[in-house]
């Protein structure tokens, strides 16, 4: 913020400067069309100078008025611009009769000051652009303020959507490392808790603002994975069908975990004998898009959400998990994006999320 007073200081000092040449450049060329000797370049340049500095004192005494009442603004406004231009119409008159005309001077003293409205004219000009230019200033600066919170406001929201992972999943892995200690498996749940470990670790330090490579999504799905297929061993088939060159696409952490989740807990969990889950990812001209899909028993889908049978909404988790996606998707990407929940064949649901296709760092969509 201190940057941007400095920038409009700087900018402040910069027109005040240019304005006044450009006034005495004007009166130049106007002096071109009479015959006047050199002398007057100097009663110009002492004109434009003298201007200078007289308009300074109007920048403080404007900044103290600025939050006054509009109509004892412009009053305070009007009458400063007035004595500021009597002063300088008489510094002007005394100029030229001193240095133009050898030191003649006017016999009366109202003579000093009879170009005043002339003169009020330029400083209500001046005064114009310099409330027109503060005003712009302000204008910039609260729209800068309004999106530094709009930004602020969707980082906090995706953090918030990010970190809402599901407690039940936590629960059950310990539950099930656990278990596998009480058994004697002790070799298989140290290498449960190390991938729980790498899954949490991996969860927690990356960034939801920011994107990360799909070939790093799917390792964490992968770690994921893995750590489920301990709790249900041979229920639980899992297909990868990623396309060669997606590797690199920018996609939300964590953004395919909540779909994979839900697979599990309605696809597999719900059947005696398991199910399989296809994870697929593949370009489709400047997008990507990513598809999770299950064999389970399906559900009944009303505005893009499952119900169950009792046409009540599914398990909250389940809606939760795919309006933070949905949301989380919105504020990364605006309206270019979409999520969209289908029947598989011949049984089971599949959730499909298209993106723009971005590659690296630069985020170039693909071409």
């Amino acid at each position: 913020m201190s940057k941007f007073f400095e920038d409009r200081t700087r900018q402040f000092w910069l027109l005040h400067t240019l304005g006044w040449l450009g006034f005495a450049i004007v009166n130049y060329l106007g002096s071109l069309v009479q015959e006047t000797r050199d002398a007057y370049l100097i009663v110009i340049g002492l004109d434009a100078y003298i201007g200078w500095l007289i308009t300074i004192p109007l920048r403080y005494a404007f900044q103290r008025i600025w939050f006054w009442p509009p109509w004892k603004m412009v009053l305070t406004v009007l009458l400063l611009a007035l004595v500021a231009a009597a002063i300088w119409t008489a510094v002007r008159n005394f100029n030229y009769w001193e240095i133009y005309r050898h030191g003649a001077r006017a016999g009366d003293w109202l003579k000093y000051i009879r170009d005043t409205p002339v003169a009020f004219y330029v400083m209500l000009s001046w005064c114009g652009l310099y409330f027109g230019i503060k005003y712009y200033q302000t204008l910039q600066l609260e729209k800068q303020k309004s999106l530094t919170a709009t930004n602020k406001a969707h980082e906090a929201q995706l953090k918030m959507l990010r970190y809402q992972l599901n407690p039940h999943f936590l629960f059950n892995t310990l539950n099930a490392i656990s278990t596998l200690v009480l058994i004697n498996e002790s070799d298989t749940a140290n290498k449960m808790l190390a991938r729980l470990s790498d899954f949490l670790r991996y969860s927690l330090y990356k960034d939801p603002i920011n994107k990360v490579a799909l070939e790093q999504e799917i390792y964490a799905a992968r770690l994921y994975l893995e750590i489920e297929k301990v709790r249900f061993s041979e229920r639980l088939s899992i297909v990868f069908d990623i396309e060669p060159g997606t590797e690199q696409a920018r996609v939300p952490s964590l953004i395919l975990q909540p779909l994979i989740e839900n697979a599990i807990k309605y696809a597999v969990a719900s059947q005696v004998n398991g199910g399989e889950i296809t994870i697929t990812a593949k370009k489709f001209g400047h997008d990507l898009l990513l598809e999770v899909a299950d064999n389970g028993p399906g559900v009944t889908l009303v505005n893009g959400l499952p119900i169950n049978a009792n046409k009540a909404p599914a398990h909250s988790e389940s809606g939760v998990g795919l309006v933070n996606t949905k949301e989380r998707l919105a504020a990364l990407y605006d309206n270019d994006f979409a999520l969209v929940l289908t029947h598989n064949q011949p049984t089971g649901l599949k959730v499909n999320i298209r993106i723009p296709l971005q590659l690296e760092e630069t985020e170039q969509k693909y071409a």
